[in-house]
């Protein structure tokens, strides 16, 4: 089912991008804001008949949680009245960040979907040679009306007697947001709905994207950035990769770049030229520590990979590369013209937020935003991203194409063996890619028994790429052949040498601050690393 959704504007796209919009809108007006949030879930749900849901109060219930994430701001038991702005005076401070946990499940939203369990369906023709009851190892099933009946307090789930149906009668449901966890993070809680085991999330965000009842949300720190804003601050925005075709258009920055300025950013930057340096440190990496030191490097730049590989594998966590990821070198870099601005990382991922709350990542990222959130300002401020002026050949103008296409699966791996041929042309790379938590898994499970010595792995958490994170806003395919143009028109092919040797010592490259660990962390210690 993963990204069955993505780019099919739905009734919950419109709440979502509603709620951001709303949202930003009061933040940049001069209204007392505490007082507008409370008014807001009746100004997005109108009138006392549901749409939606089986009551109107329940419709506004969920807005007003909605609300609470895009501040920032935590999930509110609904058995006591509380004020939907509860905390907004710590929230409203620009170095404020979420409180924890960034991934939340809305509980009075979720459907208690069934999840792996086996049942018969109307196509059932109550044949003759009855093979499931036949195969059934525990005797679950027996017939009642010439039908077939599934005693579920038997069944095992083990699913043969779906395969041996010859008329596919049995259905096997499974929790849409389970389904989408790479990770195993999603079970049920005592009333049947989702719950989310924190100590296996990495914040990857697939489950937002699945769940068809919009009953799962991560927070936000859109008041934060456009607090900053109105308060004076030089705010920068630098741009991951995948932003190309993402608010309408083929990469066009010069839109971009009028777009970020209307909303009071004080300049904008690719995170593409952060991919090129990340891809010189890996290339080095693999070709000095592998096989001689490790057995196979893993890629860095996808947090949530990374740290599930770490996590789950901490036999081989030495084995993942420790290079700094590109949104972290891109804020390094815009640091040095500018060390007193507020750096915002627009992507399309929400397990950067996760990313940039360690303390070493923070004193360089200061907020992250996604790009649904990002519309959302634009929507605040009436922007019409396809009416901006732009010129044609406007281009960010440094990075290469390789770092351009790592928003996509195998473009990192692409970059990384191409960096390698360029200043190593006789060393042989094999690469072994894979997308999507669960197939990253497998991948690492494989590599911990020896099958992938000597290789690069790519490991990607959102099926696609970086194009299919959870907070981007077209469908995979068509932001893939977006990316893939955009990235041709780039001056370079490969990376800029000279500028890489003219930065390396200002980012530090080989000390402490390159290693840093995440193996188990819980995402409260990440916060406080």
């Amino acid at each position: 089912m993963n990204g069955s959704m993505r780019g099919v504007f739905t009734n919950l796209t419109e709440i979502r991008r509603r709620v951001f919009r709303e949202v930003a809108r009061i933040a940049y007006g001069d209204d007392d804001p505490a007082r507008a949030f409370e008014e807001l879930p009746y100004q997005i749900i109108q009138g006392d008949v549901a749409t939606y849901r089986e009551s109107v109060f329940l419709e506004r219930a969920i807005i007003a949680q909605r609300v609470r994430f895009a501040l920032g701001l935590s999930y509110q038991d609904v058995d006591k009245p509380k004020s939907i702005a509860d905390g907004l005076a710590e929230a409203a401070k620009p170095e404020t960040y979420y409180e924890p946990p960034l991934i939340n499940i809305i509980k009075f939203a979720c459907n208690a979907c069934k999840d792996n369990v086996y049942e018969v369906t109307n196509a059932c023709q109550g044949c003759l040679a009855h093979p499931c009851r036949e195969i059934c190892p525990k005797q679950a099933i027996s017939f009642r009306d010439k039908k077939a009946f599934i005693d579920q307090d038997l069944c095992i789930s083990c699913g043969r007697c779906a395969q041996s149906c010859p008329y596919h009668a049995i259905q096997h449901h499974q929790r849409p947001c389970a389904l989408a966890c790479g990770v195993d993070a999603i079970g049920s809680d005592e009333n049947g709905r989702a719950d989310i085991d924190y100590t296996k999330c990495v914040s990857c965000g697939q489950c937002i994207v699945n769940c068809p009842f919009g009953a799962i949300a991560d927070k936000s720190q859109l008041f934060q950035v456009i607090q900053a804003i109105k308060g004076g601050e030089e705010v920068i925005a630098c741009v991951a990769p995948a932003f190309v075709g993402q608010f309408g258009g083929k990469g066009n920055v010069g839109k971009l770049r009028e777009a970020f300025a209307q909303l009071g950013f004080a300049g904008v930057e690719e995170v593409a030229l952060g991919a090129d340096l990340c891809t010189s440190e890996e290339a080095d990496d693999f070709y000095e520590e592998v096989p001689e030191h490790i057995p196979f490097m893993g890629t860095s730049c996808c947090p949530a990979w990374s740290v599930m590989a770490k996590r789950e594998f901490p036999e081989q966590a030495q084995c993942i590369s420790m290079a700094l990821t590109p949104m972290t070198l891109t804020a390094r870099m815009v640091r040095l013209n500018h060390q007193d601005a507020k750096i915002v990382f627009v992507g399309p991922c929400s397990a950067k937020k996760l990313e940039a709350m360690r303390k070493s990542v923070r004193s360089e990222v200061d907020f992250v935003l996604t790009f649904e959130e990002m519309a959302g300002m634009m929507d605040a401020k009436g922007i019409n991203y396809l009416d901006l002026q732009d010129d044609d050949e406007s281009d960010f103008g440094f990075a290469s194409a390789y770092g351009r296409s790592f928003a996509i699966a195998g473009g990192v791996a692409d970059a990384v063996v191409a960096a390698i041929h360029r200043r190593h042309p006789e060393r042989e790379v094999k690469v072994q890619a894979a997308q999507g938590l669960r197939e990253c898994k497998e991948m690492m499970k494989k590599a911990a028994r020896g099958d992938y010595d000597g290789y690069l792995l790519e490991g990607m958490a959102c099926p696609g790429g970086c194009v299919a994170g959870a907070g981007t806003l077209q469908p995979i395919n068509k932001s893939t052949a977006a990316v893939k143009a955009y990235a041709k028109r780039s001056p370079h092919q490969g990376i800029n040498d000279r500028l890489y040797a003219e930065l390396v010592d200002y980012l530090d490259y080989g000390t402490s601050s390159r290693k840093i660990d995440t193996v188990g962390e819980s995402e409260e210690a990440m916060r406080l690393r």
